[in-house]
């Protein structure tokens, strides 16, 4: 029985997943790596620590599923963003990977935002700014920084690359990644020749573009048998996590616009073509699908639950170690004690600052309009409606751009909570439907892999058979009114309270 391997390379774990063709986890493993950071700018990783957490969780994979190497016809990949490797003429790692965390290059990304203006770089590469994330502003750190290393550099690549490298031999990358390198054209695709200039970078260092969902090669012999692998395995092009995660849940056409709620809450709605917010709010990506576009963004998500959970919710903690209930489900329940809108209490959830569609890094969180009626349940719900909040805020921001959002999907943890999900449709006035399979970012290099290969004739095609939709949560009329109001309290409430941020001691 054919089936296909596919791997989500993330920031801190790498995981590893075997799916038959109609999107069934055969067996799935998950390595955990260490960042390193040498200063409180710097977030590095040794090139060969992902290598290692990929071998050991590909031969777990096949110990577990038992399946013969053979039927494993292809090979696909889910991304970090913008952590840059640099290899020399041999294609051997010359310095640690600098993950996208990095911030080392701020003044650099001020000096190339003077030289190419915001909005202008904006046009070209879909990020609304210059930031010391992407890699052309960590390449001219190095520049001025490493000179010797550069002098030494075959090869500039992205994670994805630097694998699709070490699996095939070939020096491939794909849109979906490059967008947000700074130094990519997303509207032309091809790379940014007067952005190269200014790094002194040459279009022979960079990889060869191709898009999502095409194969690459096969593993090279040695690789294979280090892997345990069949050499006749096709390695093929992936996507952006994101963008992987999207597909894995559908959200494959114009009119879906899917979430995920981790500690982050990523935004990703999927359009025809490139659309620029004038506000400069909203970033646009190529998709993992070759001729679209996503509007993705990250804002603050699960990470204020776990605040709550890890501060105030002890015995839940407790109650689920002891129980085998997940803390998370047990605090749902509570909340759901509280009706909708949580009797005038509303919370912004910005512990990290206000992200999009603010971009405020000195909004701080907020609890407002409680009083002696108001218990702890109360303040679970209010976080949810938060989130909701958010996710909705976003949602108008890309309906003020002209695009149509219909219905969401939903993936990440958040997803496992049937009331989160209702609260959310609610809120948002749309249905939002979850899946079965939970490894969405594998799911979504997996079927971009079937489609490489010719197990699909296209990526709808792969979709339709590997997705299955668990639930799909329809609003309930009776609660939009109250949450229309208490939305317009959180909107209210965050405009007037922006003169105080501004003031905020340590803000």
């Amino acid at each position: 029985m054919p089936s296909i391997l596919a791997f989500d390379l993330g920031t801190t774990a790498l995981k590893c997943a075997l799916h038959d063709l109609e999107g069934n986890v055969l067996a799935k493993a998950s390595e955990e790596y260490q960042l390193i950071t040498p200063n409180a700018d710097s977030v590095e990783m040794e090139v060969e620590t992902y290598w290692q957490a990929f071998k050991s969780a590909v031969s777990k994979v096949l110990k577990e599923s038992g399946v013969n190497p053979t039927e494993i016809k292809a090979l696909g990949v889910s991304a970090q963003g913008e952590t840059l490797i640099l290899v020399d003429r041999d294609g051997i790692p010359l310095r640690r990977a600098i993950v996208w965390l990095d911030n080392r290059a701020q003044k650099e990304a001020d000096v190339l935002g003077e030289i190419f203006g915001h909005r202008n770089a904006y046009e070209i590469t879909g990020q609304v700014k210059l930031v010391p994330t992407w890699p052309a502003s960590k390449i001219l750190w190095l520049k001025k920084n490493e000179p010797e290393i550069l002098e030494k550099t075959g090869k500039f690549l992205l994670i994805e690359d630097y694998f699709l490298y070490r699996l095939t031999g070939e020096y491939i990358c794909e849109g979906s990644l490059v967008t947000s390198t700074c130094y990519w054209n997303f509207q032309t695709r091809a790379w940014w020749k007067e952005m190269l200039q200014e790094l002194n970078v040459s279009e022979g260092q960079l990889p060869q573009y191709r898009e999502s969902g095409e194969p690459v090669g096969k593993l090279r012999p040695e690789i294979a048998a280090e892997l345990g692998l069949s050499p006749n395995t096709v390695a093929c092009t992936g996507a952006l996590d994101q963008a992987c995660g999207a597909i894995g849940v559908g959200n494959i056409k114009p009119g879906i616009f899917s979430e995920n709620t981790g500690a982050a809450l990523a935004i990703c709605a999927t359009v025809n073509q490139p659309i620029l917010d004038p506000n400069n709010q909203m970033p646009c990506h190529y998709h993992g699908l070759p001729g679209l576009y996503m509007l993705h963004t990250f804002t603050s998500g699960g990470i204020v639950m776990r605040w709550f959970r890890d501060e105030f919710a002890v015995m839940e903690m407790e109650v689920g170690k002891s129980s085998g209930m997940d803390s998370y489900d047990l605090m749902g329940l509570e909340a759901s004690c509280v009706v909708p809108g949580c009797e005038g209490l509303v919370m912004l959830p910005h512990l990290q600052g206000a992200m999009a569609p603010e971009a405020n890094p000195k909004a701080s969180g907020v609890f407002y309009g409680f009083t002696l009626r108001h218990g702890r349940n109360h303040f679970t719900r209010a976080i949810m409606e938060a989130v909701c909040f958010i996710v909705r805020r976003n949602i108008e921001v890309i309906e003020g751009l002209g695009v149509s959002v219909n219905e969401v999907r939903a993936l990440g943890g958040g997803a496992r909570s049937r009331i989160w999900k209702q609260m959310e449709a609610d809120i948002i006035g749309r249905p939002v439907l979850t899946t079965t399979n939970e490894e969405a970012a594998t799911l979504g290099a997996a079927i971009l892999a079937g489609k490489a290969v010719g197990l699909y004739s296209s990526v709808e095609e792969a979709a339709e058979n590997m997705i299955q939709i668990k639930e799909r949560f329809e609003p309930a009329s009776a609660n939009r009114a109250i949450y229309d109001e208490t939305f317009g309290t959180y909107l209210k409430l965050y405009d007037s309270l922006c003169p105080l941020f501004e003031t905020r001691p340590g803000g």
